[in-house]
């Protein structure tokens, strides 16, 4: 293992509080997979980043892909970057209004109501018309994953797929969640979180890669591909576009400008999502034929798959699926607690070479 990786290994994980996350159980897919002699590895599927940077503080040539925009920021904030940080003025800079700087407000016009107050989306439109300026991508990334962190901590349940900022405004006793934290100042958070991640910056002396690609679309080779796909059960889907869709219109709103968001946004809903077309990852009827294609394109590499003891396809399902394409599969298994969940999960890893 590199110096820095384990001088840094010390900090943790960064935290997260997006669903699904791994972060609880990151140590414990590390110590199935440590058995394996692997040198590079892939989170394919990378989501919060919680696997492929354990990956990253052992010292593995690690790569990074989602399909979501957002997510990759997150990817390259943190598993490509290796040494840039946020300083002090960029953070004071981000925060406030400047001379000179054309201010849009369409956070502020369109979600008034929503999710947050006025002050607060005007503070959004201030974040996104100074990002603007800045040219180095990792700080880029760096700004936008500390601001997504500060958008969920203010947001009742930690999701966008309720439009409920009455929930935080009320003023009755609460069986959930944290009026506190609710109301402290998205300046307040977005600093909080950019000195977080600032210390979760290192170089482990690899060259990682962050994508934003689709699972199939990967063309570069890695000894061992991780992944963690959107759970589906007999009865529920994860569809991370409509619980993180507000996230993924900053990334358009900088990018592209608001014109980009505002034309996808679902005014039908109260949310006001972003139309999206149902993922074949969230349709039962295709996941089978998904899971058999990720198989057949990985099957020179060792595949690690976390799925849920619940999960459809079921844990004996994916175990045929993965024995078509592999000489030796393993399955590992660990009680897990997912947040918002009051019951006791069966998290599986399926191990195949």
């Amino acid at each position: 293992m590199a110096k820095s990786a384990r001088a840094l290994h010390a900090n943790g994980l960064p935290s997260t509080r997006y669903q699904g996350s791994k972060l609880k159980i990151a140590d414990w897919i590390w110590s199935e997979i440590s058995k394996i002699d692997f040198d590079t590895a892939i989170d394919a599927m990378g989501g919060t980043g919680t696997v492929a940077y354990k990956l990253k503080q052992q010292g593995k040539r690690v790569g990074y892909n989602d399909k979501m925009r957002f997510n990759f920021h997150i990817g390259r904030s943190i598993i490509e970057n290796s040494s840039t940080r946020l300083t002090a003025d960029d953070m004071e800079f981000l925060a406030r209004r400047h001379p000179g700087i054309e201010y849009d407000d369409f956070v502020e016009k369109t979600f008034s109501g929503v999710f947050y107050t006025d002050e607060e989306n005007r503070w959004i439109d201030t974040f996104i018309g100074n990002l603007r300026t800045f040219e180095d991508e990792y700080k880029i990334s760096l700004a936008l994953t500390s601001v997504f962190q500060a958008c969920i901590i203010k947001r009742p349940y930690n999701l966008f797929h309720r439009k409920n900022l009455y929930v935080r405004l009320a003023d009755v006793k609460r069986s959930f969640g944290n009026k506190i934290t609710w109301d402290k100042s998205f300046g307040h958070w977005f600093g909080y979180f950019a000195s977080h991640y600032n210390r979760h910056v290192f170089d482990n002396d690899n060259d990682n890669r962050a994508t934003n690609k689709d699972v199939l679309d990967l063309a570069e080779e890695y000894d061992m591909v991780y992944l963690d796909p959107p759970y589906t059960t007999a009865k529920n889907t994860v569809d991370y576009m409509e619980y993180y869709h507000f996230l993924e219109g900053l990334c358009m709103y900088l990018e592209d400008g608001h014109e980009a968001w505002e034309r996808r946004i679902d005014r039908k809903r109260k949310p006001l999502p972003i139309a999206h077309p149902k993922s074949a990852w969230n349709n039962r009827s295709k996941l089978h034929g998904m899971f058999e294609g990720v198989f057949k394109k990985f099957n020179r590499s060792i595949m690690a798959v976390s799925w849920s003891g619940d999960g459809h396809p079921s844990a004996a399902d994916m175990l045929a699926l993965l024995n078509r394409h592999y000489d030796r599969v393993e399955v590992k298994s660990v009680g897990y607690q997912y947040a918002l969940s009051p019951k006791r999960a069966q998290e599986l890893l399926f191990i195949a070479r």
